[in-house]
């Protein structure tokens, strides 16, 4: 390998790296990772595939003109798109510059892509800066796209050319391309944000300005505190807590696709009739906000407008089957839902004034009706997989509606759900969909959901021998465990 010396510091560094990964100067081509199928899947699932038009747009004439490659890669290196002339592409087919190969530092060494995924700016490598020799008749430029939500690399834009070096504009040029990006990203993720703020700030203002309500990446949308939003804490997870930048610890309540983080001290907190702000009455353009936890194996509780509840089973079965019917369910057809053709109205009748004395007059009669905003976990999941944002259903899938419920109707919602959740995800074969859905309860011992998981993750991958150790638990007929 290279020595290190009188070149520019961001190549001798790359060269260092390379040398403790162990490349070999001798490659006669970049790693092919994904087959045709996996490849496929990859592209579907990157969050760049919705803005490749523009990407073709603004580069097409570049690379058609100059006869270079246009290269688009995801985050680990993994080439998803390439553009460029017919014998610009046949030189690249022949080091593996193409769809499916991986281009990271640790595969092939210095290179534009790799790079510049490991610095997280752009970079430029001509001809013998490489370290792989076969690649000493290529220049590259390469700039990182940094998704605004995670604040983490999603992918890398590359030009690429059998030539000495490349034109200076290059880099300014593969640097302007991903700013643009971003900027799209950024913009698609306010917007988000903004509907996320108006569905969920009632919870805010029910705890009087103690919590904060983040993202599941971790950004803060809203919080009562001065100075807070547009900060950052670590990724929540459901039921866990974090340390607020005030140095507070929070609790995670979910409120499907955002979180609220309330103060440890206010666990458990219980809602009363009628929550209202601090400082007098709730403004009338708001109303109450009902969020539900109903998915997987945990207590079913809820909050109103951030007060904490918990719930009997069969008081969520209500407010479970009020929720999938915003118009309203008479006392007979609520009867016949929670109990068959057993029920009665007269059955129904003490559990919605139970449930009155609990929630207050959010819970109306004549029909029976929830009168209040209402966010439930079930119903979010149901919504992303209408939209076919199967990764984000999965990320929310906790586990089965209601698990322990026998009531006829929500077992008909449980199974139809359980079934389209699964379905989805096999169907879709996202790496990060298949992942996070085997570590629901229905998932854990799904030994197809494991196999396609198995066969979509790429070499390296440090979940591969996770999936393949509880896949072989399974077929001896072991407990499934979990990675």
């Amino acid at each position: 390998m290279h020595d290190p010396v009188a070149v520019r510091p961001p190549i001798s560094d790359s060269w260092r790296r390379s040398r403790e990964a162990g490349v070999d100067v001798a490659i006669d081509a970049a790693p092919l990772v994904f087959d045709r199928d996996v490849l496929a899947d990859a592209r579907g699932a990157h969050p760049l595939r919705s803005h490749l038009p523009m990407l073709e747009a603004l580069l097409r004439r570049v690379a058609d003109e100059t006869e270079h490659l246009v290269v688009i890669s995801d985050a680990a290196g993994h080439v998803l798109w390439t553009q460029g002339p017919p014998a610009a592409r046949r030189a690249a087919e022949a080091v593996g510059l193409t769809e499916g190969f991986r281009w990271s530092e640790d595969a092939v060494g210095t290179n534009g892509i790799g790079t510049a995924l490991a610095t997280g700016r752009p970079e430029y490598v001509y001809a013998a800066e490489h370290v792989a020799h076969v690649l000493h008749g290529w220049s590259c430029a390469g700039a990182p796209i940094v998704d605004p939500d995670s604040a983490r690399v999603a992918g890398c834009i590359d030009i690429s050319a059998t030539v000495a070096a490349l034109h200076p504009a290059t880099v300014a040029l593969v640097a302007a391309a991903a700013r643009l990006v971003e900027a799209r990203l950024e913009n698609a993720m306010l917007a988000r944000d903004e509907r996320l703020r108006e569905r969920l700030l009632p919870h805010l203002r029910g705890l009087g300005g103690a919590g904060l309500l983040v993202t599941a990446t971790g950004r803060i949308l809203a919080a009562g505190a001065d100075g807070l939003r547009g900060r950052r804490v670590p990724a929540p997870e459901p039921g866990g807590t974090v340390v607020l930048p005030d140095g507070r610890v929070a609790v995670a309540e979910p409120l499907g696709e955002a979180f609220l983080l309330r103060p440890a001290g206010r666990v458990g907190a219980v809602a009363v009739p009628g929550p209202r702000v601090e400082g007098g009455a709730r403004p009338a353009v708001h109303g109450p906000l009902l969020t539900l936890s109903f998915l997987g194996d945990g207590r079913p509780h809820g909050l109103l407008d951030g007060r904490r509840f918990g719930l009997t089973l069969r008081h969520a079965e209500i407010l479970a089957l009020l929720a999938l019917h915003p118009r309203g369910l008479s006392g007979d057809r609520l009867s016949l839902y929670l109990y068959g053709e057993d029920g009665s109205p007269a059955t129904v009748r003490p559990e919605i004034h139970r449930l009155r004395q609990q929630l207050g007059d959010i819970v109306r009669a004549r029909p029976y009706r929830l009168g209040c905003a209402v966010e439930a976990d079930f119903l979010t999941v149901r919504r992303l997989l209408d939209e076919d944002d199967v990764a984000g259903a999965a990320r929310l899938y906790g586990g089965e509606l209601l698990p322990r419920s026998d009531a006829p109707a929500i077992r008909e919602e449980r199974d139809e759900l359980a079934v389209r959740m699964r379905r989805q995800v096999l169907d879709g074969g996202r790496a990060d969909a298949l992942w996070t859905y085997v570590q629901t309860e229905p998932g854990r011992a799904d030994l197809e959901a494991l196999e396609r998981l198995r066969a979509v993750l790429p070499a390296g991958d440090p979940r591969r021998a996770a999936v393949a150790s509880r896949s072989d638990r399974l077929r001896r007929g072991e407990p499934s465990g979990g990675p």
